[in-house]
């Protein structure tokens, strides 16, 4: 139900940050009933200027944006997000925004609850009027039948795996009257093939309905299945803007980097399990009761010098493993390291015996949003081993070494090809990916005997993925770094690890080498 009139159009979009240029030019339309596909490598500027569409207050704060936007054939320049809702176009972010606290139904009708009048509304305002409940659940209900899961709309947000989550954060704007224009931000980054794939197919069944559809992923696979068109950015400017006619992955991925990525695939890990030996940790009928990802009964074992893998569908139990090793969900069962037990339920003990975490959580766990490069890269070690501190009056007292941390910054930010402006950037101003690897910056400058390191390339583009799996194989083989590696991308899994655990309702389902068939590795998720 593709329409000739643009339902959405920018003309020269232009935006900086701190005198950094983000977009420069940008150009390109959505028409109704049109599916798009925006992609780009990290810090390209995808996200800024779906914050433009939108109306964040991240944009007007510093200084607008220059050129045209143009929606449903008239000027908007909309001050704040509600302007944008009002007008029709919705936006689902990157990171969850649900309030775990409450049910799927409560947070899709959120701030636009149905409700009745009682004596208590008529005489202190409407905010004593009572909810129509019955209502709310049937507005959940047909939102989420859109998407063609089965979730209960009474299920608590904090209860459900992370899929689910999606499912409901998209089910919330789809639900809204007379939705023109849907902006999607990743939102398969946390899913699995087979919840894709149904998301996938209502997508295409919003856009038969004459929605326009702005969809960004770095699935590359996804977005040629997917698009009417395709629009590329590069260093914040329009590079393609092509219609989906044999487009392949191999051409987008060029786009993005602008060189070619025949050989951005990192080989299969060649080593054999004789190359190692002894046993650094040591899992034994490990549970950890972390909502969405329970784990119920693991042991497994991991060797001096080796990358593991831990593999598996969603909502089996994969990620609770780090999660419950490193303090931050109550857990029980029997951890070591190098023969010493560790305290669970204690992250400060854990990282005292030698061990890093980067969590798949990476804005609510991994980062100080609200701080410095520097900063964030330094505060693991300035918290567990006293680094980069300067004494004064005889070691009275204590402050920050900033020469050292920036130093420090500098290191991870070349090594890391992290685009930013300097180490005194806030981390909240960095793209999704640069953020990731400033996350794997902390847990490096900790210098760990063990590395947990988990769904390190979730949300990040094919560029930044080759860079973090090179540098995690670096200080494996450099530097001696031992590492468990939690993903949901099993291809990468295969490219580095030495073994592969999968997990399958919270169990350890079998433990394979890289090398074994992806039938086998099939057959282990499917709980076979």
């Amino acid at each position: 139900m593709v329409t000739d009139e643009p339902l959405l159009q920018l003309k020269n979009v232009s935006k900086d940050f701190y005198g950094t240029t983000v977009l420069s030019g940008v150009n390109f339309s959505v028409n109704r009933g049109e599916i798009v596909c925006l992609v780009g490598e990290n810090g390209a500027g995808k996200t800024t200027l779906m914050h433009i569409i939108f109306g964040m207050p991240d944009i007007s704060s510093t200084g607008g944006y220059g050129g045209e936007v143009y929606f449903a054939g008239k000027p908007v320049s909309f001050k704040s997000p509600f302007d944008a809702l009002d007008a029709g176009i919705a936006l689902v972010h990157q990171e969850f925004s649900l309030i775990p606290g409450f049910t799927a139904s409560e947070n899709i009708a959120l701030n636009r609850e149905p409700v009745k009048p009682n004596l208590g509304s008529l005489i202190f305002g409407n905010r004593l009027a009572t909810l129509k409940r019955d209502e709310m659940t049937e507005r959940a209900v047909r939102a989420i039948a859109k998407l063609g899961v089965s979730i209960s709309p009474e299920t608590l947000v904090s209860e459900m795996p992370v899929g689910h989550k999606q499912f409901a954060e998209i089910a919330r704007e789809i639900s809204r009257d007379q939705v023109q224009l849907l902006v999607l931000d990743e939102p398969t980054a946390v899913l699995t093939e087979s919840e894709a794939e149904i998301f996938l197919s209502s997508i295409r069944v919003l856009a038969s309905e004459g929605i326009g559809i702005i969809f960004i992923s770095h699935r590359l696979h996804e977005v040629t299945s997917l698009a009417d068109r395709i629009v590329v950015l590069r260093d914040g400017a329009v590079i393609k803007n092509v219609q989906n006619d044999r487009i392949g992955v191999q051409d987008i991925a060029t786009w993005m980097v602008g060189r070619d990525m025949t050989t951005a695939s990192v080989p299969v890990a060649a080593r054999k399990a004789e190359e190692f030996s002894g046993e650094m940790l040591h899992v034994e009928h490990l549970w950890v009761d972390m909502p969405g990802e329970t784990v119920r009964d693991v042991s497994f074992s991991v060797k001096p010098g080796e990358i593991f893998g831990i593999g598996g569908l969603a909502g089996q139990g994969k990620l609770g493993i780090p999660n419950g090793i490193m303090g931050l969900f109550t857990a029980g069962g029997t951890v070591a390291l190098d023969s010493a037990p560790v305290a669970l339920g204690n992250p400060a003990a854990a990282l005292g015996a030698g061990m890093a975490f980067v969590s798949e959580d990476r804005r609510g766990v991994g980062l100080l949003l609200d701080e410095s490069l520097d900063w964030n890269i330094a505060f693991g070690v300035m918290q567990t081993k006293g680094l980069y501190l300067k004494s004064y009056c005889g070691g009275l007292f204590r402050l920050r070494d900033e020469k050292a941390m920036r130093e420090l910054a500098e290191e991870y930010i070349k090594k890391l090809e992290i685009k930013c402006t300097g180490p005194h950037q806030q981390a909240k101003e960095l793209s999704g990916g640069n953020q990731q690897k400033i996350c794997l910056a902390r847990a490096f400058a900790l210098n760990p005997r063990l590395l947990l390191v988990s769904e390190p390339t979730r949300g990040i583009d094919v560029g930044a993925k080759k860079i973090v799996l090179d540098t995690l194989q670096w200080y494996n083989r450099n530097a001696g770094m031992t590492i468990v590696m939690i993903s949901s991308e099993l291809e990468e899994l295969r490219a580095i690890c030495d073994r592969i655990a999968i997990v399958d309702e919270g169990k350890i389902a079998g433990i394979l080498p890289p090398t074994a068939p992806l039938t086998e590795f099939g057959l282990l998720m499917a709980g076979q």
